[in-house]
């Protein structure tokens, strides 16, 4: 069997050696274990972490930092700048799809705030690994299709409109999950290898934390980002005080974009 830390490891090689990268960093065991390769080889690393100074990836990122000892910059969701970001989004992008809006608005906090030319995060991770909850409990032709649903939108959807963000503000975004020497490292692993069980999920990863000697990147927990980050809370209470559904502020911010 493929060395999947191996692939991994070369994958993120190519993409950081001798650059400077900014890695859009949750504090979790995706964006951790990439944060850690890419501090191998880029010229420079910082991580940036997106979110309300109470959400989840904020402060388990405040903690991860101090852990890898790399340079760390919070930047801050407001209401207003979280209005700003959901209209440049639309305008950039054309989706007024709440939740699509909610997990992308934090890159569009990143993309024109930073210094470095390059990208990199944990995106992909989550069906490569078989990390959403909505795979639990699945018959392995319902994962299997779930699963490649799921890529279909990845690279259909969201890594369509990423690539419009990251041309909007001159930046490289890089994908070392979808890397292809990674996917066919990952094809070679049994489905019930990757399965989630309950918490226990991306166990391939967990695996390879623990090889790169830090068991505190293993041990962490996810949430989405538009959770994470706080970024839904906070587009259900600016909808709510406007005494609108979500589609209908969402729809709202279009008309002023």
């Amino acid at each position: 069997m493929t060395d999947l830390l191996a692939e991994l490891d070369c994958a993120v090689r190519s993409m950081t050696e001798g650059r400077d990268v900014a890695v859009a960093f949750s504090g979790g065991l995706d964006s951790g274990i990439v944060a850690v390769l890419a501090g191998r080889y880029a010229k420079s690393i910082r991580l940036y972490t997106v979110g309300t100074p109470d959400s989840y990836d904020v402060q388990a990122s405040r903690d991860m930092c101090q852990y890898l000892g790399i340079e760390w910059e919070f930047i801050e969701m407001d209401e207003d700048s979280l209005v700003e970001g959901l209209r440049e989004t639309i305008r950039v992008t054309g989706t007024t799809d709440p939740v699509v809006l909610s997990f992308e608005v934090p890159l569009m906090y990143i993309l024109p705030r930073v210094g470095e030319g390059y990208v990199i995060g944990g995106q992909g991770a989550d069906e490569t690994f078989l990390g959403y909850s909505k795979y639990l409990d699945l018959t392995d032709d319902e994962l299997t299709k779930a699963r490649a649903d799921d890529f279909a939108k990845l690279r259909g959807v969201t890594l369509v409109h990423e690539s419009r963000m990251a041309e909007r503000y001159g930046k490289t975004i890089l994908y070392p999950y979808l890397d292809s020497r990674v996917q066919s490292a990952v094809s070679d692993i049994p489905l019930n290898d990757l399965r989630p069980v309950g918490d226990d999920r991306k166990r391939p990863l967990k695996e390879i934390a623990l090889r790169l000697g830090h068991p505190e990147i293993a041990g962490k927990t996810k949430k989405a980002a538009q959770y994470g980050t706080g970024s839904m809370n906070m587009i259900k209470g600016l909808a709510k005080r406007k005494g609108m559904a979500v589609s209908e502020f969402i729809c709202s911010l279009k008309e002023d974009a």
